[in-house]
């Protein structure tokens, strides 16, 4: 292996996923109580997160991100064997996981100061930073070299774009990302939201009062971008990221791939359960579309 691939759980690739490829995941915590916070993944499962979000609506649960420790001890383990590690972390946006893995960088490199690690703010999260991570994990399995990776990391990041809705907009509020959507939704209960994640921050991209609607709308988008950018679908990797409704993912994934099939035959796309670092954002209810451009096109 010429070198380690780490992300954050932001990343929501799940525990079975992330190995199959060697991804090493750093977990965020969560806690529904404000005072036990527990490592996503490894001690609250995200069926057991959304299930208890559903039977207890009134609950709003919190995230912490990783620690300087928490990075340290995962860096420490690849720098003492000698490997190379590229670190993909949640937008800086969004969490200070980025500054916890590039201190931690610092302290291990202080032991172990031929050791390459280097710290990548992703500028993206949840699902698009799953795909990202994988784009990364193509590149070390295609013999690509160290910084080879880094450079196209950088470079396609820019590229990726979530479009999605939500439920409501009560755990937006409650997480204190209502702000970047209040012009859109207000205060008013049942809006749901448009949202488009681009360059590391939300945006408001519309409003509906029904689900089926701001489905529809959700589409639309992504057909929108394509048209407005004049790029082939074909040359983008495309993800559908969901929470506790997953027959309703697949309906909606069938619903992107009707939508964009004037444009290019995308066969089936991948879907990936969206997590508790975001989770805690979005309530049970997210779904959307992330996109981004393939490293080798």
């Amino acid at each position: 292996m010429s070198y380690q691939i780490i992300s954050d759980s932001s990343c929501d690739l799940g525990i079975d996923l992330a190995a199959k490829h060697n991804v090493e995941i750093v977990p965020f915590y969560v806690t529904f109580d404000n005072t036990n916070y527990k490592k996503e993944i490894l001690e609250v499962e995200v069926r057991d997160f959304y299930q208890k979000m559903v039977e207890n609506p009134k609950v709003f649960p919190k995230s912490s991100l990783p620690s300087i420790q928490d990075y340290v001890e995962v860096f420490t383990k690849y720098a003492k064997q000698g490997i190379d590690v590229i670190c993909i972390c949640i937008t800086t946006k969004f969490s200070g996981s980025y500054n916890s893995a590039t201190n931690a960088k610092r302290i291990v490199q202080e032991d172990y100061p031929d050791c390459h690690i280097t710290v990548i703010d992703s500028m993206i999260n949840t699902v698009l930073q799953g795909i990202y991570v994988l784009e990364a994990v193509k590149m070390r399995d295609q013999g690509l070299t160290y910084d080879e990776a880094v450079a196209n990391l950088e470079r396609i990041k820019t590229t990726g774009r979530i479009f999605f809705t939500v439920g409501g907009i009560e755990y937006l509020k409650s997480g204190g990302r209502i702000g970047k959507v209040i012009g859109l939704a207000g205060s008013t209960l049942g809006i749901r939201p448009l949202i488009t994640l681009k360059e590391g921050e939300i945006f408001p991209s519309g409003i509906s009062r029904s689900r089926r609607k701001s489905l529809t709308k959700t589409v639309n988008l992504v057909v929108k971008h394509f048209e407005t950018t004049k790029e082939n679908p074909k040359d983008y990797i495309l993800c559908i990221g969901y929470g506790y409704d997953v027959e309703e993912a697949k309906e909606f994934k069938q619903m992107v791939i009707e939508a964009l099939k004037p444009m290019a035959e995308l066969g089936d796309l991948l879907m990936l359960q969206i997590g508790a670092a975001i989770g805690v954002h979005t309530g049970p209810y997210p779904l959307g579309v992330g996109l981004l451009k393939k490293y080798d096109v």
